[in-house]
């Protein structure tokens, strides 16, 4: 058996909510659970393998199991922040290829809009090092801005370019009526919006959202067993990237290898992608992976993002048809989850009409989790409608 015949996505929900001062974490949890259980035409009686990340809280993976009332045989709490659900999606193929599971249930949620959650490391983090960085007020802006002034500094990418990511991100929003930024936006509104970290401005920057989601990834006997769409994984990559004791180049991201190593599983090429659904944290994230990715040569990124080669119907490359994290959402502050979630929508042909890519048969999702211009972790799926 190769890996592309190991697993398939059989059922995927996304919250509809942005804010939820009504529910807790755990019934985000258990509510994405059983719509993306729903979705497939299973129940959480067939889950046998569970795989959910911290999620910046402190409900911890055998509390949610408890919760949910499942009987498992496969758990697994990887961490890596955003990335995190793609390299969940990994683990679950090689569990179910391994005959450990045969239902796998992935899920994230979160309430940073209502109860508050910091993406940056508290002074008090037992990490190595943040008594090394927090007295130089690292943030994730400025890492991110950083990232995005070598960029411009090594190959010329300029503001413009970076905006018209998240014209193309509003573009799709207006279409999703969960978004929570739906007006279309132009390049000059972009960059008329506040400076946050130079050169980002607050417009570059993605939302704050709760929420939450869930994928179902099945062995291909109940795949074929249920009446939904079949969704195969054909490639799966990780990889992480670090500042290597200073020898560190802020241009690219450890999507670079993470892509490689799907690919090469996938045996197919960056030519041959139809959607791709990129992590979207801040502008400059996603015009490093379009280059990580292989979508254009390193250091044209600005170019190939540039007069709405993002859009879809327009342009050459769609992504993010969802309005991503830019315009849609950020649950927990972590977005792997929803680029699985749109890719898998595109596939089967379920995406909004005004966004849906024609014959899309073959997709990606790509996610960072970490901190672009310090350390990360990156995942990339590749899948494929049969």
């Amino acid at each position: 058996m190769t890996f592309r015949d190991r697993a398939f996505v059989a059922g995927v929900f996304e919250h509809p909510t942005r804010k939820a001062p009504d529910k807790s974490l755990a019934q985000l949890h258990a509510e994405v659970a059983a719509g993306a259980l729903a979705d497939a035409g299973l129940t959480l009686d067939d889950v046998d393998g569970y795989f959910v990340a911290g999620d910046n809280t402190n409900l911890y993976p055998l509390s949610l199991v408890e919760y949910l009332g499942l009987r498992l045989k496969v758990i697994g709490a990887t961490d890596t922040g955003g990335s995190a659900y793609i390299t969940h999606v990994g683990q679950a193929v090689d569990a179910i290829a391994a005959g450990r599971c045969s239902v796998a249930l992935i899920t994230l949620a979160g309430r940073p809009r209502t109860g508050g959650a910091a993406a940056d490391p508290a002074p008090d983090w037992a990490l190595p090092d943040v008594p090394f960085e927090h007295p130089y007020g690292r943030a994730v802006i400025n890492t991110y801005a950083m990232c995005a002034t070598r960029h411009m500094y090594e190959y010329g990418t300029t503001g413009e370019q970076l905006a018209w990511i998240k014209v193309a991100a509003s573009h799709h929003a207006q279409h999703n009526p969960n978004a929570m930024l739906k007006n279309v936006v132009t390049v000059e509104e972009v960059l008329a919006s506040p400076m946050i970290a130079d050169p980002l401005h607050r417009l570059d920057c993605c939302v704050v959202s709760d929420g939450g989601g869930a994928i179902v990834v099945v062995s291909p006997e109940v795949a074929r067993s249920l009446k939904r769409p079949m969704v195969r994984i054909r490639g799966v990559g990780d990889a992480v990237k670090h500042q290597d004791g200073g020898q560190i180049d802020l241009t690219y991201s450890a999507t670079r290898l993470s892509a490689a190593a799907a690919y090469a599983q996938a045996g197919v090429a960056p030519t041959d992608i139809r959607y791709a659904s990129l992590y979207d944290s801040f502008t400059i994230t996603v015009l490093e992976q379009v280059e990580d990715l292989g979508f254009c040569e390193k250091g044209k990124g600005g170019a190939f993002v540039a007069d709405g080669n993002l859009i879809s119907g327009v342009g050459r490359l769609p992504i993010n048809t969802d309005g991503g994290g830019l315009c849609n959402n950020h649950p927990a502050n972590r977005g792997g989850m929803t680029k699985v979630i749109e890719a898998v929508r595109q596939l089967r042909g379920e995406a909004h009409p005004a966004v849906q890519v024609k014959d899309c048969s073959l997709a990606l999702a790509n996610a960072t989790g970490g901190w672009l211009g310090t350390r990360h972790a990156a995942s990339t799926v590749i899948m494929e409608r049969l």
